[in-house]
């Protein structure tokens, strides 16, 4: 009996994803993702990314080009996922 009274507390709260909660943690793997590529030399273009990183020492206009390590790669794979998995905007 208990079970069944928590499943119906549990399921009448909002979803944990909303767009306002939703926009925190896609900031925060935004900011993960683009240090890696700023740290490793991408020039950003957006004012966004420049505000957030600058262009002081960058090197690389295009992130395809942006030389990254087999680490970096996976870790920037893994965030892509979890912004994926987040609903996080493109």
């Amino acid at each position: 009996m208990r079970a069944l009274a928590l499943a119906s507390v549990l399921a009448a709260l909002p979803p944990l994803c909303t767009p306002a909660r939703a926009e925190f943690p896609c900031d925060e793997l935004w900011g993960e993702r683009n240090a890696v590529y700023g740290e490793a030399g991408y020039c950003f273009r957006t004012p966004r990314g420049i505000k957030a990183f600058g262009n002081a020492d960058c090197r690389y206009d295009d992130i395809a080009d942006v030389p990254l390590s087999a680490r970096d790669r996976a870790k920037v794979a893994e965030i892509q996922r979890q912004e994926r998995a987040a609903g996080c905007p493109r």
